[in-house]
């Protein structure tokens, strides 16, 4: 067996792999004498042997990451390593085919040589149709080192399966993107499952599946229906061998599946298939034409016996967008519909593919109904404005359930809650009309918080007028040019040495702590720059503690300011907050010779930083914080600026409290008047 070669990472990596910020595994190295030492450098970056800081990781129990985490990012680094020896497309395929090797074994692959490995994959693979070709004339040093990683993955994820859907999941951090890019996301390939209904079929129905790519659809009905046989085509030889192994891995054995080199799958073996579910490849606009589209989807449906249902997800513009009227693919399209062929559409919103995020799609739900049970009815469902989760899925695949359950007729028992259920006869009246809902549902509109928008329109015009009854003070500001020369300057770093001030450090907030409705005020330079109002970003009580165990909050007073991306500062006035780093603190000291006004020294702050802006192009300002001189105010004068300050801070909070009743008054009433549920007397 050859010896494993050496992955070297960087302290950037180590805070990757350990999931922490990148200062962590700096502060680990200094702190700690039992931390790995740097084996070389690299343009002056110390660079460390990752076995060594991943048993330091294991050992010590520090940073975030799982143990089977840690092991599977380590081998995923080890195989970036690689990206320079093999193509990354052979890589993934070597890589994914040991592993199934390892399935077929059913044994660790590093304590057996690798002409022995080459023998027993010729035997599991005697007709080369999914991995001997793939490990055949690898150099063994670098086959055994390869299986060496690929045991680590097993390991790591516990079964063969797992390791390979790993792989699958890092093909774009492996640099071969490519091979997955037209895979659709998981929570859709999730919908096309629900949708086919797959597991409600008997146990033992044939599914047939064209253009399967990568398999990961293939994967996903099969994890809801195990019971099935699979038959399936790829054009690429390459993607039709990796989703055999992917079946492979997933408990499949070749009896109960099959996938065909080519465009079509080989149906006439296994007979007429019970299920059609299909992911049409995607093509770019430029050269994508509608009637082509619809004719390969004709095809499919040509396999399709009584009652047998096809479910396709192919490009909007031609299974739901506006078409030219009495053209072929008008025409083709209307005929789904005249044939009762066409059951329901969905309009997806963009991001259905993951790495074509401008790509919008559609899917067609469709059966051969026989006449004498045609309803002339299809279902049009429009998500596409709609973010997609487990819940807005949920929802959808209930309405087209019951549309089915009820012979594809409408039940007056239930509410299509994303879209209509229409007479085919008005969109064969409409040629080239968008296969949308122009409107949207009646029961969907009159929802409880839209029949109680008339009372809380009422409750913010009440709401308005107390604000505007709150008259204000003439604000005199009574401003006279000084005289006798400018005051006397002083700087942050001075009033810090003399003890008028101290700096508090600000806490490293991760996003996924982050919420809308928190118990505590999180402030971020965003909210000290002004770009955010204070209170958008919050967090729970629980989750800071357990966060930072000895983290503080601000007191009433305190100056947040930020160096980054521009200079600022800001007074929280009720304190109790959170700040979030790279902000910090500014805590004036009462007890001071000389005692400072935050609100005074705030606004000095940022008059003084304005002057000193960060060009563009450039990455930091030119002057930091400690630099800025500010002018050394008289108390009485301080006083005096102080009192103005306040009454600016007061009249700023009421006009920002009417402008945001004028903004909800406005919200309210616009989306009343759009979906007609409202009226002006």
């Amino acid at each position: 067996m050859a010896e494993r070669r050496r992955s070297l990472i960087s302290f950037a990596e180590i805070a990757s792999l350990a999931k922490v910020e990148r200062p962590v595994a700096t502060t680990w190295a200094r702190r700690y004498i039992d931390f790995p030492q740097p084996i070389s450098r690299d343009r002056g970056r110390p660079l460390f042997d990752s076995e060594q800081v991943v048993s330091w990781l294991l050992e010590t129990g520090r940073g975030n990451a799982d143990p089977g985490t840690l092991q599977a990012e380590l081998a995923l680094h080890s195989l970036s390593a690689w990206r320079d020896r093999l193509p990354a497309s052979a890589l993934v395929a070597t890589l994914t085919s040991l592993i199934c090797l390892r399935h077929h074994l059913d044994a660790p692959l590093s304590t057996t040589s690798w002409e022995a490995l080459v023998g027993h994959a010729a035997r599991v693979d005697f007709d080369d149709a999914h991995l001997l070709s793939e490990l055949n004339g690898l150099p063994a040093d670098d086959g055994a080192e390869l299986a060496g990683l690929a045991d680590d993955l097993v390991d790591a994820a516990y079964t063969t399966g797992g390791a390979f859907e790993w792989v699958l999941d890092k093909c774009h951090h492996l640099g071969a993107g490519q091979m997955v890019v037209d895979e659709p996301a998981p929570l859709v390939s999730q919908m096309l499952t629900q949708l086919s209904g797959a597991a409600t079929l008997s146990e033992g129905s044939i599914v047939v599946m064209p253009y399967v790519r990568t398999g990961g659809l293939l994967a996903s009905v099969h994890e809801q229906a195990p019971e099935h046989s699979f038959v399936a085509a790829d054009p690429d030889p390459a993607m039709a061998r990796l989703t055999r192994r992917r079946m492979f891995v997933h408990g499949l054995t070749d009896l109960h599946f099959e996938v065909a080199d080519g465009h079509e799958p080989n149906i006439d073996t296994w007979g007429d298939p019970d299920l059609v579910v299909c992911a049409l490849p995607y093509e770019p606009a430029e050269t994508r034409r509608a009637h082509l589209v619809l004719t390969r989807i004709a095809s499919l449906v040509d396999w399709l016996d009584q009652d047998r249902v096809a479910v396709v997800l192919g490009p909007a513009d031609a299974l739901a967008q506006p078409l030219a009227p009495h053209e072929d693919a008008d025409l083709l399209r209307r005929w789904f519909l005249t044939e009762g062929l066409l059951k329901a559409v969905v309009s997806l919103p963009e991001g259905v593919f993951r790495h074509r995020p401008g790509y919008r799609a559609a899917v067609w739900v469709l059966s051969r109904t026989p006449e004498k049970r045609r309803t002339g009815l299809v279902l049009l469902a429009d998500l596409s404005s709609i973010p997609l989760s487990e819940q807005s899925v949920d929802t959808l695949v209930a309405d087209v359930d019951i549309f089915r359950a009820a012979g594809w007729n409408e039940d007056r028992r239930h509410a299509v809650r994303h879209g209509v259920i229409l007479p085919i006869q008005v969109l064969n009246d409409r040629p080239g009309t968008a296969l949308t809902p122009r409107h949207r549902p009646r029961e969907i509109r009159h929802t409880e918080a839209v029949r109680e928008r008339p009372a809380r329109i009422a409750e913010l015009e009440i709401e308005f007028a107390k604000l505007m009854r709150q008259e204000p003070a003439v604000l005199r500001v009574r401003a006279i040019e000084r005289q006798g020369g400018q005051a006397v300057r002083t700087s942050v770093a001075r009033m810090l040495k003399e003890r008028r001030i101290r700096k508090v450090p600000g806490h490293r907030v991760k996003d996924e702590h982050l919420s809308t409705d928190g118990d505590l005020v999180v402030i971020t330079p965003e909210e000290v720059l002004g770009r955010t109002p204070l209170g958008g970003h919050r967090i729970d009580l629980l989750a800071f503690t357990q966060a930072f165990e000895h983290g503080a909050l601000t007191r009433p007073g305190d100056i947040v300011i930020t160096a980054n991306p521009e200079l600022g500062a800001l007074v929280d006035s009720e304190g109790s907050s959170v700040v979030a780093y790279p902000a910090r603190i500014l805590r004036a000291r009462p007890d001071a010779e000389r005692p400072v006004l935050p609100r005074v020294l705030a606004a000095l702050l940022r008059a003084a930083a304005a002057e000193h802006r960060r060009v563009e192009g450039a990455l930091r300002v030119p002057r930091r914080l400690e630099e800025l001189l500010i002018p050394e105010l008289a108390p009485d004068e301080a006083e005096r600026y102080d009192t103005l300050l306040a009454e600016i801070d007061r009249l700023g909070s009421l006009l920002r409290k009417q402008a945001a009743t004028l903004a909800a008054l406005d919200q309210l009433t616009a989306a009343g008047m759009a979906d007609g549920t409202l009226t002006i007397i």
